[in-house]
């Protein structure tokens, strides 16, 4: 029996899962790492600390008994919009900073208002906001020069792994199509982009396909994991475009939706697409499948701060129930109609993204009244998450035109009325894959791929198992529509207020 790894390096863990050729899980290991927030807006990650999490998780799921020989490809996925200088000794010279920090709010908005903006967006297909590492980069060359001087090469975390295990500085298209310095029609470095960040193509990895196969790991690191040295290791992708794969949501007209702390909206596209609206992203899954979408700062996090602050009652119910308190919230929310009896919630907590790309927007409750309880207002959070991200899905529709099934991924699919009320606000079927591990099951079928286990990518169908499909309601359908336009007017109405 043979097996193939998938390496998922996420935000607070990074998680090694040995998958068998149909997609069953052989074994898992995962280590958890800190979110560093030295100051406000600000969010760092200590290298070594997500290096050692690699290392670590992957022996703990090459411990369950596998032999290194029945692996036969490793293949790696990682979140994007990192950043980790490092010196010319290969040292880094600060934490990593993450996809979360805002700290080049500043240099973003000079960005926009520039005449160039409009075309570097339609070239690179990274929206420009603070998660984008140019705009990090300027912060780093206005405030931090005497970092930004001494730095020799300026990678993502991906890549000083990659660089740690192969002692080579290499790069995938997918991480690099998140940067905002990547020419998507050219697969090369955008010369303008790096002029405006300050740097030169000297300073940036070898760009490599996602398919990209890599051996000869340093023995040491090879041996700590339980692995032979000489196993093909895919380079890989980014998280969001492989859990498009892993769900099977990899053909035009079938979008992965995932909503757990933030969300995401993505479709494949078989060449770039950019919005003249600047709306959307577009980064690399392959040469001929690009993923077209949009993220949310605002899921599940809304409900946290909503149960934390306001929801007491509904805790103590379900200590006594022993019951998530989650459940108890979402069952008083559905005794409330749909539209929450007027009251209309924009859920931009943390700022917002895809669609509008405003760091400075905020949250707010429209149309209280007396009448309203506290039911009301976890039913008009959970709609106004809906709204956020079904804002994306229009703009996604707009430039693709395609429109077709959802696969459901994340912390809230695993709630039925969350799914039944996304179906409903869409007006499209909703279906759940029976795959918990999207992400890192994408980069084990890229490995797949790379190494010809399998000929297509489409091949990865088979594979997943769908538990249930979610029809929505019509006249649901037509009064969400309806509350939609109520909710984008307000927005813009408050855009300037913000």
């Amino acid at each position: 029996m043979t097996y193939f790894l998938g390496v998922d390096i996420g935000t607070t863990s990074t998680k090694a899962i040995a998958f068998s050729h149909d997609g069953a899980i052989k074994a898992k290991g995962s280590q958890g790492y800190e979110i560093i927030v030295p100051h406000p807006t600000w969010a760092e990650q200590d290298p070594e600390a997500l290096f050692n999490a690699v290392i670590t998780s992957v022996r703990q799921a090459m411990g369950t008994g596998i032999s290194k020989q029945e692996i036969a490809a490793v293949g790696f996925s990682a979140a994007t919009h990192s950043l980790l200088p490092v010196d010319a000794n290969n040292n880094p010279l600060s934490n990593i900073i993450i996809w979360a920090d805002n700290r080049s709010v500043t240099q973003t908005e000079r960005l926009k208002q520039e005449e160039i903006a409009h075309n570097l967006y339609l070239r690179t297909g990274s929206p420009i906001h603070p998660v984008s590492v140019v705009t990090k980069l300027m912060w780093l060359r206005e405030k931090a020069p005497e970092i930004f001087h001494k730095a020799a090469k300026f990678i993502s975390i991906k890549e000083y792994i990659f660089f740690r295990l192969f002692q080579r500085y290499v790069v995938d298209y997918s991480i690099a199509s998140a940067t905002g310095l990547f020419n998507l029609k050219q697969l090369n470095w955008d010369a303008e982009a790096l002029t405006i960040a300050g740097i030169k193509p000297e300073q940036l990895s070898q760009l490599v396909s996602t398919t990209h196969i890599l051996r000869g790991m340093q023995t040491e690191y090879a041996e700590a994991m339980g692995l032979d040295p000489h196993t093909p290791v895919i380079i890989g992708a980014n998280d969001g475009v492989l859990a498009n794969l892993g769900v099977g949501a990899i053909a035009p007209g079938e979008f992965a939706i995932t909503i757990g702390t933030s969300g995401a909206v993505r479709t494949v596209a078989p060449e770039p697409i950019t919005d003249p609206q600047m709306r959307t992203f577009c980064y690399a899954l392959t040469e001929k499948h690009w993923a077209i979408g949009g993220p949310t700062n605002n899921g599940g996090i809304v409900l946290r701060w909503l149960r934390d602050r306001f929801c007491h009652p509904e805790v103590e119910e379900a200590k006594r129930l022993g019951i998530d308190p989650y459940d108890v919230m979402i069952q008083a929310a559905m005794e409330i109609p749909a539209g929450a009896e007027g009251l209309i919630c924009l859920p931009y907590l943390s700022g917002e993204r895809a669609p509008y790309w405003n760091p400075k927007a905020r949250g707010v409750f429209f149309g209280l009244n007396f009448n309203h309880t506290r039911s009301h207002t976890i039913r008009a959070a959970m709609e106004g998450i809906i709204f956020a991200v079904y804002s994306i899905n229009v703009a996604i529709q707009e430039i693709t035109g395609t429109t077709g099934e959802i696969r459901a991924s994340g912390g809230f699919a695993r709630s039925q009325a969350w799914l039944q009320m996304m179906a409903d606000a869409f007006g499209m079927v909703v279906a759940m894959p029976e795959v918990y591990e999207a992400s890192g099951y994408g980069a084990a079928v890229l490995a797949m791929y790379a190494v010809g286990a399998i000929a297509d990518l489409s091949d990865v169908q088979p594979t997943i198992k769908i538990r249930d499909r979610i029809s929505p309601n019509p006249d649901l359908t037509r009064t969400y529509h309806q509350l939609f336009s109520r909710y984008h007017r307000l927005y813009r109405q408050l855009e300037a207020e913000f």
